[in-house]
C-alpha cells in the first residue's frame, strides 16, 4: 500500500519537504498536499488536516499545514475528489469520505508506530465526524466544524442550492441526510475529541458545538472543549496562537496517556 506518485512542490522549508501525493480510491486518482520531515524515519506523529470549503474556497495551503508541524510530524491535507485536479466529482460527505479513510489507512500502513490525529475545520469537521471512529487514529479535533447537516441547511441559505444539487432536499431526500448523521456512528470507545469553536462564528454557529458536546456527553465519549467566545470562524492572530497551542498540548497529552505506539 503506497502512493501512486509523489511530486515535489516548490515550497521552501528548512525542516520539511512539501510534496503532492497521488493515491487511488474507488478507481479514482485523488491528491493531497503533504508536509514531510526531511528524514522520513523521524516521523513520530501524523496530522491529517481536513479542509473546509469546496473547490478553490478553503483549499489546502502550505501555511495551514505548517501550523501543526514540528520536526517529527508529517502533516497532510487531502484535496477530496473533484477538487484541485483530482478525478471524480465532489459528493459532499459521501464518496469523498473514502478519500479520507483510504489516506489514513495508507499512512498507518507506512508508519504503524506513529500517532495519528485528525483535524477537521469547517466542512472538514463533519468529514472527520463521519470517519474518525473506525480508523486507526488517536484523537480527533473538530475546529469550527459542522456537526449537523440539517442545521447547516437551515442556517446557510447561501449553501442551500449547492446542498440540494449534491445531497438533495432534507425532506424529499431525507434518507440521504440521515446517512450523514455523524453522531449516531460515534460510541463510547471512539477516539477522544477536542471541540474548538468561536462564539461569534456566523458560518458555523457555536450552537453546533454545544449540541455535539451534549450528544458526546450522553454517549460517555471522552472529549474536551475550547471555546473562544469573542472569535469568529477563523480566530484573530492572538486567539489563533492560543488555539494552536491548545491543539499541540492536546496531542501531546493524548500521546502520553495512550502510550500504545512506542517508536522503534
Amino acid at each position: 500500500m503506497d502512493f501512486i506518485k509523489v511530486k515535489k512542490m516548490p515550497i521552501d522549508s528548512h525542516t520539511h519537504n512539501f510534496e503532492e501525493a497521488t493515491y487511488q480510491v474507488d478507481a479514482l486518482k485523488v491528491k493531497a498536499l503533504m508536509m514531510m520531515p526531511k528524514f522520513k524515519k523521524d516521523v513520530k506523529r501524523i496530522v491529517v488536516y481536513l479542509r473546509g470549503g469546496k473547490g478553490q474556497v478553503g483549499k489546502d495551503r502550505a501555511a495551514r499545514l505548517m501550523q501543526f508541524a514540528d520536526a517529527h510530524t508529517l502533516v497532510i491535507g487531502p484535496y477530496y475528489r473533484g477538487n484541485n485536479r483530482c478525478e471524480g466529482k465532489d459528493e459532499f460527505y459521501h464518496g469523498d469520505l473514502n478519500d479520507v479513510i483510504q489516506l489514513i489507512r495508507l499512512l498507518h500502513h507506512q508508519y504503524p508506530y506513529a500517532f495519528i490525529h485528525m483535524v477537521g475545520f469547517s466542512r472538514g469537521g463533519f468529514q472527520g465526524l463521519l470517519t474518525f471512529q473506525d480508523l486507526p487514529v488517536n484523537s480527533y479535533i473538530i475546529w469550527g466544524g459542522v456537526s449537523d447537516i440539517f442545521s447547516m441547511y437551515e442556517e446557510r441559505v447561501d449553501l442551500r442550492g449547492m446542498l440540494r444539487r449534491m445531497v438533495g432536499h432534507p425532506k424529499k431526500n431525507k434518507s440521504a441526510y440521515q446517512q450523514r448523521d455523524a453522531v449516531r456512528y460515534i460510541h463510547k470507545d471512539s477516539p477522544p475529541i477536542l471541540i474548538i469553536h468561536g462564539g461569534k462564528d456566523v458560518q458555523v454557529g457555536i450552537h453546533q458545538a454545544y449540541d455535539l458536546e451534549g450528544k458526546l456527553k450522553r454517549k460517555s465519549v471522552e472529549y474536551q472543549t475550547f471555546y473562544q467566545l469573542k472569535e469568529g470562524h477563523v480566530p484573530r492572530p492572538k486567539a489563533m496562537k492560543e488555539t494552536l497551542g491548545k491543539i499541540h498540548e492536546w496531542m501531546k497529552i493524548i500521546e502520553e496517556n495512550q502510550k500504545i505506539k512506542p517508536f522503534p
